[in-house]
Order: C-alpha cells, then structure tokens, then sequence
C-alpha cells in the first residue's frame, strides 16, 4: 500500500472515530437557570444593604452544567409599585430604576440601596391579630444572559424599609 493510500485511510479512520464520539450529545448551551442559596421560595432583599446572590447554571446539550454565575450579564427591571404608606392610607408609587432601590453587580449580588423600598403590603384585614399576610406589589424583574442564552426571569421583592405589616415589618 502506499504512503497516499495510508495517509487517506488513516485520515478516514479518525474522521469516522471522531464523528462516532460526538454523535447523539453536543455540548453546546442550551439553557440557562437562575436561583439563589436562600431558603425559601421567594427571591427577596431584606434590610438597608441586604443582599441577595444569584447564580446563574448554564445547562448543556450533554446534560452538564456549569457555574455561570461570573461570566453572565445580568439584567434588572422594576415591576410593580413600592408601598410607601402605614395603616390606614396605602400609598403606592412605581418601583425606580437600578441603580436606585436596588443594585445588581457583574457577580449577579444583588443590592439594596437609598431610596429604601417596601414591595410588601399586609393584606391582613385585622391589623390587631399581628399576623401578616403579605402580598407583593412590586418587584425587580432579573434575567441573564450568555453567548444570546436568556435564562427564566426571576423576581425579587425588597424590603428595606418599614411598611405596613405588625410594627412596621415589611415582608416575609
């Protein structure tokens, strides 16, 4: 045989070896999904200057995962009013833009800032039974995004300023 004939029947066999290995997964991103290491269903910031990290897993076609957490870009939106009044007037006024209220940074922490906001109201009828039923009125609206992968929106509520509920408590 050959050196042309064994050089094209080598380069085959590797093509073919190549193209068996990677038949049936890829490993291209498919998915991306935010969540947060705090108990609870809720995604909520808690006090002036609570924090609230989110990290962002990217899932692939072969069913791997990766920490995206560091290399996503992070997007926030107001959704929603803030409670700004007591017992027995409620006063409601749109959540503002980042960088006010709340802050999110390239690590996907998130931040609460001046103006302080409560996003909770309690819906108790009886204020006297000091036992809240919280209703969210607003929220910011966070996604990520990598190589024009968006993951799920998530929703975070704030309170980090005194609202409505028993002496003044604002939120779960």
């Amino acid at each position: 045989m050959n050196t042309r004939k064994k050089l094209i029947l080598a380069l085959s066999s590797a093509l073919a070896f190549v193209g068996l290995l990677g038949c049936g997964t890829s490993n291209h991103l498919q998915t991306i999904t935010l969540s947060t290491s705090a108990t609870g269903g809720f995604f909520n910031i808690k006090g002036e200057g609570g924090t609230l990290q989110l990290v962002a897993t990217g899932n692939y076609g072969s069913s791997k995962t990766h920490d995206l957490t560091h290399v996503a870009t992070y997007t926030m939106t107001p959704v929603g009013d803030s409670n700004d009044g007591g017992r027995p007037t409620q006063v409601f006024t749109p959540l503002p833009d980042p960088p006010q209220t709340a802050t999110i940074n390239a690590t996907g922490l998130v931040t609460a800032v001046p103006p302080f906001a409560c996003t909770w109201i309690d819906g108790e009828a009886d204020p006297t039974q000091n036992k809240p039923s919280w209703l969210l009125t607003g929220s910011y609206q966070v996604i990520a995004t990598f190589q024009g992968i968006t993951s799920q929106p998530v929703y975070i509520g704030v309170g980090s300023a005194a609202g409505n509920g028993p002496f003044g408590g604002c939120g779960p």
